[in-house]
């Protein structure tokens, strides 16, 4: 099966998928067209891997039997189109990995909350001591922990519609999608139908035996679903109605009722709160019920759950105001949900690199709560266009220190100051981790 395998991108998903095809007797070689960090580098240089960086040697490249590319490249960089034309087959690395593993997968996907929903889901599964790992777009890649450590029964994987693009033979045993609202339409040549069939993959290879956990109030899914054949057992979540097998909100607690068998949480005990939480939780509880997790267990784990860094994170409070970092928010869906989970006026600092985004979803609620707005960004011109005349204050600036500087003055006792960009980071930094540290150390520098 192993032959000549090349790897694009020397990141950790690359660099992971590097050594899992050393380890299976592939000849390998890795090429980014940036320049690769020190630590993989040593790493590749270390276990003797062939590496490029600063160019895709198109000779090296070309003579590939698979091709495994980081999530990053878009299909339509000069490399990719090369490969395609000659018929060599493009995959995730996920999808590699997992033809070298027999576990079994938990697989989340949605434009928002993944993350959250991913390490809530392992958080429980550990903490009722099952064989347990994680990987995706989180934490070590799945390709690395199946080469280098003792393989797990489960992985709980976080997946981007990114990944999901170059998946084709992956199962997962349990499918989760939260949610499909409008992101990275910039990759999907602005067409929202591509992104919603990019999503769906999450359910292909499914069977009978196979578990679909999904979002009852999303219209997207649901219009889906219509057309769809989906052959895994339906598991539905909604804060609107009673379901009979799923979970659903009711009387101020989350109810999640499989075969006949409840169990049920006040909100209230939460340790992460907002509508947003609600959804992530119910579809985590599923997640724990199908594995038949001791009541008592899942209840504890739900409770004693921390949260996410750079997602609704609280920072500090200054001179009374609250300072939130949401540098996760990378769209506009994700933006709303953290307006909607405030309780005071907000000086809102957003801006970045606009994937397609639509704001008309969020300007009833920003006409509510939000008294002044930040621009962060090197070009606002949407921003401005948009909330020109639904927010009383509307400012520009080109720095983190300003962005924070400017809404500590605009702001008064009782406010929160909320980082939740609604757009992509590239403009100014390396990546929305990058944004949220910074944020948080100007901060603290104030």
């Amino acid at each position: 099966m192993c032959k000549r395998i090349v790897i694009l991108g020397a990141g950790e998903s690359g660099v992971g998928a590097a050594l899992l095809a050393q380890k299976r007797g592939c000849e390998v070689f890795v090429s980014d067209k940036a320049f690769i960090k020190e630590s993989f580098k040593d790493e590749l240089q270390g276990h003797g891997i062939a590496f490029e960086q600063g160019q895709h040697s198109l000779d090296k490249i070309l003579c590939a039997d698979q091709v495994v590319k980081s999530p990053g490249i878009p299909d339509r960089v000069p490399v990719i189109i090369a490969l395609k034309e000659k018929g060599i087959p493009v995959i995730s690395e996920i999808e590699f990995a997992a033809q070298y593993t027999d576990a079994k997968f938990v697989a989340i996907s949605g434009s928002n909350g993944k993350t959250t929903t991913t390490l809530l889901i392992y958080h429980i599964l550990t903490g009722a001591g099952l064989d347990v790992g994680l990987a995706g777009n989180i934490g070590q890649s799945l390709a690395r922990q199946i080469a280098l450590d003792a393989p797990k029964e489960w992985y709980v994987l976080e997946l981007s519609s990114f990944q999901l693009d170059g998946m084709y033979d992956f199962k997962a045993d349990i499918a989760v999608l939260l949610n499909i609202t409008p992101d990275h339409l910039d990759r999907y040549d602005y067409e929202m139908q591509n992104y919603i069939d990019s999503k769906f993959r999450i359910v292909q290879n499914q069977t009978k035996d196979d578990y679909f956990i999904y979002c009852l109030d999303d219209e997207n899914i649901l219009r889906e679903l219509e057309v769809r054949d989906i052959k895994a057992q339906q598991l539905p979540f909604s804060n609107k109605v009673e379901v009979s097998d799923g979970a659903f909100f009711q009387d101020n607690k989350i109810v999640f009722n499989l075969k006949e068998d409840a169990m049920s949480v006040f909100i209230e005990q939460l340790a992460i709160q907002g509508q947003h939480n609600r959804y992530n939780t119910m579809a985590a509880g599923i997640v724990a019920r199908l594995f038949q997790i001791r009541k008592p267990s899942i209840r504890e784990c739900l409770l004693s759950f921390k949260g996410v860094e750079h997602r609704l994170e609280k920072v500090l409070k200054v001179r009374g105001m609250s300072f939130i970092n949401d540098s996760k928010a990378t769209n506009v869906n994700s933006s709303w949900y953290a307006l909607e989970s405030m309780g005071t006026k907000v000086i809102w600092i957003a801006g970045g690199v606009d994937k397609g985004n639509d704001y008309a979803e969020i300007k009833e609620l920003a006409k509510e709560k939000v008294k002044a707005l930040v621009c962060l960004g090197t070009d606002n011109k949407k921003l401005l266009e948009n909330f020109k005349g639904i927010v009383p204050t509307i400012v520009e600036v080109s720095s983190m220190a300003e962005a924070v500087k400017s809404a500590y003055y605009l702001g008064d006792k009782g406010d929160a100051i909320l980082l939740s960009p609604a757009c992509a980071s590239f403009d100014l930094f390396e990546n929305y981790e990058e944004r949220g540290r910074m944020f948080k150390e100007c901060v603290r520098n104030l």
